[in-house]
């Protein structure tokens, strides 16, 4: 088996608290794993968890208390400034909101342009592989004279993602790249990087909360919870019969297109007592006393 191209031993996180001697909190509590060249890896769980955090600590933008992290045979997590730019070459990131991860008040053409002038590519050359990049994503060549606001989300995102591709990099952390899309425009944003990643071999750190998007993506995926691994393995072993609990309950929180299956899902996660939709009070047997209540962890 080959090395990884990106390995990572017992990372630690903590942010300091606000205010004199506030205690610092830990967001990542010595988590390792790898990833290999060409591959996807899913790192899913619920907000807060700590998966946004992790790519951070990948990219250099947050705080590494303890651990490593090695990018090619490197380390990296102790890389200075000068080496985060040259490393900007081959680790790049696709951000969730493509409204707000574009500058406004700049064309798409300069969007995709400035990491290339800013690696010395020259200007001819960076037209060049800036009409390609759209090509490549599937926008029209006229794209790059356009702001912003004149794309619909779905482009936006494809904008963000030619610029993450500009200087061809090995590995692209895509945090929660389409959460902030309608379902039509997520797929059809998850088959496009399924396509790059086939004509490219790029590498994913593919975050995402949804674990239906992560089967789809991924090769591998990792569990997070709390700041922990609680479970990693094949894709399909691990969003299709998880081991561990929680694992368990993020696969029956995802929404099923068929009626009868999600009802069939919700009676096996009411809780005791529950008569279709109402709780019984305690000591009172009769449905008069009992009280409506919100079903638990359903969608």
């Amino acid at each position: 088996m080959t090395d990884p191209l990106l390995d990572i031993v017992d990372l630690r996180v903590a942010y300091q608290g606000k205010g004199w001697r506030a205690p610092s909190t830990e967001v990542l509590k010595g988590v390792s794993l790898s990833i290999r060249r060409g591959e996807t890896l899913g790192l899913v769980g619920e907000s807060g968890s700590g998966k946004t955090t992790l790519g951070r600590a990948v990219l250099g933008l947050a705080p590494v208390t303890s651990g490593t992290v090695t990018f090619d045979g490197e380390r990296i997590d102790d890389a200075d400034r000068k080496r985060r730019r040259t490393l900007g070459r081959d680790l790049q990131v696709i951000f969730q909101d493509p409204h707000t991860s574009l500058n406004p008040s700049r064309t798409i053409g300069d969007t995709l342009g400035e990491p290339l002038l800013g690696h010395g590519v020259g200007a001819a050359e960076a037209r060049a592989r800036v009409v390609s990049l759209l090509d490549r994503v599937h926008l029209p060549a006229d794209a790059a004279g356009r702001l912003p606001r004149e794309f619909s989300g779905g482009q936006r995102q494809r904008v963000a993602i030619a610029r993450a591709l500009a200087l061809r990099p090995r590995l692209v952390v895509c945090d929660e790249p389409v959460s902030a899309l309608d379902l039509t425009t997520q797929r059809n944003v998850l088959d496009l990087l399924l396509e790059i990643q086939q004509q490219t071999d790029v590498a994913y750190l593919f975050v995402s909360h949804d674990l239906s998007v992560v089967r789809l993506m991924s090769h591998r995926v990792a569990v997070l919870r709390h700041g922990e691994i609680v479970e990693t393995g094949d894709a399909a072993a691990v969003t299709g019969n998880p081991e561990h609990p929680y694992t368990r309950d993020l696969l029956l929180s995802a929404p099923v297109a068929d009626v009868a299956a999600q009802r069939e899902r919700r009676m096996r996660r009411r809780p005791k007592g529950c008569v279709d939709g109402l709780v019984v009070d305690r000591g009172q047997a009769s449905l008069p006393h009992a009280r409506r209540v919100a079903p638990r962890n359903t969608i």
